[in-house]
């Protein structure tokens, strides 16, 4: 049985400052949760203070990315070494932003999964097609062409450490959101390739997460199709009440 999972990616959003005071909000909301496994993905300044702020709570921190080397000469970036030693377990790979905006590819989301892996860090690897694909018919060409570059390479044995975020790119931040048919058919695709890469063990071990503007009250219906496993959540992860409505909805 695999045990859901809830991840609040807060992209650019929160001073240090206001990124505890936003966990010392959920916190006690959260105080409870046993079913679902929980993290906040908060920017990098924001990390230690936020691990420090958690201490004690069943709450898991992740970061937004990370870099595909150990250390060198890459002004800006982040290795996974650095990301352990700040409280991280998880790291966002290969967000739909990122490949947008920061020339992020299907080699690029491959090394930096190896790279997180290698540490020992539970990696949330993103896939989904934009609005274009989509009605061009290319859903299974997009979704699972990504899937193959990200797990190139990757043995079964690390596999099922990995977690699939499915988010389809025009449900991102636009209020739209896939129906739960719409994203079970894509969960469902995921899970078939899996199959046919690790075999049916590995794949019904590999959690599923949907993202696309999930909210409390769409939650619970995305949630219980058989393939989603809980949702990475972003808007509705900067609002204490909300996100702790979706983790519950994942229980």
């Amino acid at each position: 049985m695999r045990k859901p999972f809830v991840a609040g990616n807060w992209k650019m959003h929160k001073t240090a400052a206001e990124a505890v005071a936003l966990v010392e909000e959920l916190k006690p909301l959260l105080a409870d949760t046993t079913q679902v496994e929980v993290a906040v993905c908060p920017p990098y300044t924001s990390l230690v203070a936020v691990q420090q702020a958690l201490a004690g709570s069943s709450i898991g921190l992740g970061a937004q990315n990370v870099h595909w080397e150990a250390s060198g000469a890459f002004t800006g970036e982040i290795s996974a070494e650095m990301l352990l030693t700040s409280g991280c377990k998880y790291a966002i790979i290969g967000h739909s932003e990122r490949r947008q905006y920061f020339a992020d590819t299907d080699e690029t989301v491959n090394r930096k999964l190896t790279a997180a892996l290698g540490a020992g860090m539970v990696p949330i690897v993103c896939v989904g097609e934009t609005l274009e694909q989509r009605e061009a018919g290319q859903i299974e060409a997009v979704v699972l062409g990504q899937l193959n570059g990200a797990l190139q390479g990757i043995q079964a044995k690390d596999a099922s450490r990995i977690v699939l975020a499915y988010e389809p790119v025009w449900a991102i931040g636009t209020g739209k959101t896939a129906t739960s048919a719409q994203a079970e058919e894509v969960h469902a695709l995921i899970r078939g390739r899996l199959k046919a890469l690790y075999g049916p063990e590995v794949a019904d071990a590999i959690r599923l997460q949907y993202g696309g503007s999930v909210k409390p009250d769409n939650a619970a219906e995305l949630f219980a199709q058989p393939n989603i496993d809980g949702g990475l959540i972003g808007g509705a992860a900067l609002k204490a009440e909300d996100f702790a409505a979706i983790v519950q909805a994942a229980g």
